[in-house]
């Protein structure tokens, strides 16, 4: 049987809920504070996955406000299949609260948002055997459901209390299942660091009682070296071979003690086995057999955009809002330009558009021109407070880092007028084990000495010369950049901003590896 790597959707994707249609699988992701919202993945063989757009894709579906903090926003969808139609329901944090959309294909497009009043956060849908739709959801420590009608969004009754899970904080994304002669929920419990943890619960009819699996949690890495952590967030698929699998998120932390990730939560996949009725989800491993289904891999996704085309691709983002007026692909051929927003990557209503970190080890290049009075660049982006960037202004090129309540020029060099090239590496930053020194007596303890505590990574922030050599600015630490020290629900995304102006962008290149300095 043929191997595969996890995860399956590599760098900042998390909470993914899962559907099949024949042969087809659909996959759906948070996106909190980027738009377009709801990122949605298509797959013939649960390995290889492409992006094919977004359920909240248009202003009018989802647009949010510059007062909305990092990690709110769009929380973790659930994805459908029911009676010819595609139904995505999830929460938007500080916006318009939990909503449905529908489609005939996944693709788009997607319907206008449909409130449901539900309190809480990620909903899900399922449908009983007469017909009749239930949503449940997490609020108040209790995983809550109510019959609604989905067309409008109309409650059929008052939730009520389903399931607390095994007894750990926090039980959250539950997705609900009719398999066999039992009604499973599956959901998550621990928080979703590194005490994350899935359990499941059964009940022959709705609302329960709901029974728990004996041995829950069923799937949890908390406690021990294993390379992936942060498990949860799981949702169940029956593959067209009669096999069962779980799409989940997981994140890969390195560096020293206690570990940092950066990438974000990312899908990973996992083998599910049936026990006494029981769903039980592993293991879950970096290399793992895939399923018994022909590999149907897509082109990969292109390192290099030239800004050629009339649009972004799917792979870009935004934060916040949609802004054609501020991101032109029209005002100069072959370039896009941005019209700067706020004077600072630090204020929520800066122009960013990004992608996401999929890669440990990448290197991010683009190439500037700057006008009089234009200033921007490229950036590492966690949150307002957490990013590093290397940009172009006033004849100067500078690297900028802002950790927490401190920001700094760390480097800045002047340079002739014209286009540059400016680059962001991203190294996988080798950690040396401690050596111990001897003791003359047996008593004495042996201690460590020559400790290093590093983070995950190593960013150089520079750019190049026109003979192509790499002038470093700056070599920075690259746990200030992860949800570790930034906390957050997001992982790191590169890209282009304009802070002053409209600097115009020729290319953006994101390719995995990273050259030497």
């Amino acid at each position: 049987m043929a191997l595969f790597d996890n995860p399956v959707i590599p760098g900042f994707s998390p909470d993914p809920s899962i559907c099949r249609v024949g042969d087809d699988y659909y996959v759906a992701t948070s996106s909190f504070e980027y738009v377009p919202g709801v990122p949605l993945w298509h797959s013939r063989d649960l390995v290889h996955w492409r992006l094919i757009g977004h359920a909240l894709g248009r202003p009018s579906q989802l647009t949010l406000g510059d007062e909305t903090p990092s990690s709110c926003g769009v929380y973790a969808p659930t994805l459908r299949y029911h009676d010819g139609r595609f139904w995505m329901i999830t929460t938007v944090v500080a916006g318009a609260g939990n909503v449905v959309v529908t489609a005939k294909d996944p693709a788009g497009p997607w319907s206008e948002p449909v409130p449901v009043g539900i309190p809480g956060i990620d909903p899900d849908l399922a449908w009983d055997d007469e017909g009749h739709c239930w949503c449940v959801f997490s609020h108040d420590g209790m995983i809550r459901g109510v019959r609604i009608e989905p067309e409008t969004g109309e409650l059929l009754g008052e939730p009520v209390a389903m399931w607390s899970g095994s007894g750990l904080q926090y039980p959250e994304g539950p997705h609900l299942y009719r398999i066999g002669d039992w009604w499973y929920l599956l959901l998550s419990e621990g928080g979703t660091e590194r005490g994350h943890a899935m359990s499941v619960g059964r009940a022959h009819s709705l609302p329960g009682p709901f029974e728990s699996h004996p041995d829950n949690p069923v799937l949890t890495h908390r406690s021990t070296s294993h390379p992936v952590q942060n498990t949860g967030h799981g949702d169940l698929v029956q593959a067209h071979d009669g096999t069962w699998w779980m799409v989940l998120l997981g994140t890969r932390p390195r560096g020293d003690t206690p570990q940092f990730h950066g990438m974000g939560r990312e899908t990973f996949l996992a083998p599910v086995r049936w026990e006494d009725e029981w769903p039980l989800p592993g293991p879950l491993e970096l290399r793992s057999q895939a399923p018994a289904l022909s590999p149907h891999p897509w082109p990969p996704e292109p390192d290099r955009d030239d800004f050629d085309s009339p649009a972004l691709a799917p792979c870009w983002m935004s934060l916040r809002r949609h802004d054609p007026s501020a991101v032109r692909l029209d005002a100069r051929p072959g370039h896009v330009v941005l019209h700067a927003r706020a004077d600072s990557l630090d204020k929520p209503g800066a122009l960013f558009v990004g992608r996401r970190q999929r890669d440990p080890d990448c290197s991010a290049r683009a190439r500037i021109d700057v006008g009089e009075g234009d200033r921007g660049g490229i950036a590492v982006r966690l949150d307002e407070a957490h990013h590093y960037q290397v940009e172009s202004g006033e004849g100067t090129v500078r690297a900028v880092a802002r950790i927490g309540p401190l920001r700094q020029t760390v480097a800045e060099r002047r340079l002739p007028p014209g286009p540059l090239t400016l680059r962001i590496d991203i190294t996988t930053t080798e950690i040396l084990p401690p050596t111990v020194t001897a003791r003359p007596t047996e008593s004495a303890a042996a201690l460590p000495t020559g400790l290093r505590v590093g983070g995950p990574d190593t960013l150089r922030l520079g750019y190049e010369t026109e003979g192509g050599r790499f002038e470093i600015l700056a070599e920075l630490d690259g746990r200030y950049l992860t949800t570790e020290v930034a906390g957050g629900f997001t992982g790191r995304v590169l890209g282009m901003y304009a802070t002053q102006g409209a600097p115009a962008f020729d290319w953006f290149e994101l390719r995995p590896g990273s050259g030497e300095p």
